[in-house]
């Protein structure tokens, strides 16, 4: 193997095995602490973050993206709702279905994220567009592949149920 192509292959096993991973574990710890600031759960404030980016969207669909019960998301919206960021307006097509909407225009959250993107614009000040539409394609692909790894992984629990974490097999009675 060349240099290049092993230089290459160094540099992508630090991006996977280490700089991802505390880029991710950074990147939580840090919604946490939004959430805190705001008198919100982690989950309450990326089930806001979900209303904002994809709009509108019924409980049940919201349970669906997250893995949340539906007793889940039921405690997350109320919470949501009576700290003022989300409305339930009844389904026009399904009387038993509520969509959920975000109550404000803009949210407090923004508040509180404007000093990180503004340090974040900053950073990407040092890079060329070139750099910038590499940076741009690795989140964009990476964020499709963590939701698609995401349900892989619910739907492999929700088989798994019934078996042991051990074996594998099926619990006898």
């Amino acid at each position: 193997m060349g240099a290049a192509r092993e230089s290459k292959n160094k540099l992508t096993d630090e991006i996977v095995g280490r700089l991802a991973r505390q880029h991710s574990t950074a990147v939580v710890l840090f919604h946490h602490a939004v959430a805190e600031r705001l008198g919100l759960g982690p989950t309450d404030h990326k089930c806001l973050d979900l209303l904002r980016e994809r709009g509108a969207l019924a409980g049940s669909d919201l349970g669906a993206i997250t893995g949340l019960t539906s007793g889940a998301i039921t405690g997350v919206v109320a919470r949501l709702e009576r700290a003022g960021y989300l409305r339930r307006e009844p389904d026009p097509h399904d009387g038993r279905k509520q969509i959920l909407h975000l109550a404000l225009e803009r949210s407090p959250i923004q508040d509180v994220i404007d000093p990180l993107r503004a340090d974040v614009s900053a950073l990407l000040e040092n890079f060329d567009a070139h750099q910038l539409t590499a940076i741009a394609e690795f989140l964009a692909g990476t964020t499709d592949l963590v939701y698609r790894h995401a349900a892989l992984l619910r739907a492999e629990t929700i088989s798994d149920m019934g078996r042991t974490r051990v074996t594998g097999r099926t619990a006898s009675k």
